[in-house]
């Protein structure tokens, strides 16, 4: 089994803002961070040039996590502020993103998805699959996703 990994880094810039509504901690306030993305993909054989992944192919995935992440604030679905979020939005505030749930492991999981489908792009979904997403808040907080054996 062969495996190679894809990392977009803090620097890349995917800097977003979300908060924990049910969280008794600081976390319940809306803060951001500049979020790193790792992917490990696996393959049973390598392609025709000998790589697991074309990491060029891999534009689509860097283009979907701007799209959700690159200054971006994300919010879930069923907070109780989701409408000022909206209004917020509409006066040119914010860049609303809503989703099923915020955290490092609910953006892990949704990492995961777009990595997987990014390989329905790149024509590799039979041969490749993702193993895991990891999100990284900063160097002391990160979450994975790890795909179902």
């Amino acid at each position: 089994m062969y495996r190679s990994t894809k990392t977009f880094c803090h620097n890349v810039g995917l800097s977003c803002a979300f908060r924990q509504w049910r969280a008794n901690s600081h976390c319940r306030f809306l803060h951001g961070y500049a979020l790193e993305f790792d992917f490990v993909f696996e393959a049973a054989e390598l392609d025709y040039r000998n790589w697991v992944v074309d990491f060029g192919g891999l534009k689509i995935l860097k283009g979907w996590l701007q799209e959700y992440f690159d200054h971006k604030t994300l919010v879930a679905r069923d907070d109780p502020h989701l409408n000022y979020f909206k209004k917020a939005e509409r006066t040119g505030l914010i860049q609303l993103v809503v989703v099923d749930a915020v955290g490092c492991e609910a953006f892990a999981a949704l990492a995961y998805g777009l990595a997987r489908n990014s390989l329905y792009h790149i024509d590799e979904q039979d041969r490749v699959r993702v193993v895991s997403a990891q999100v990284k808040e900063h160097g002391a907080n990160s979450a994975i996703y790890l795909a179902d054996v």
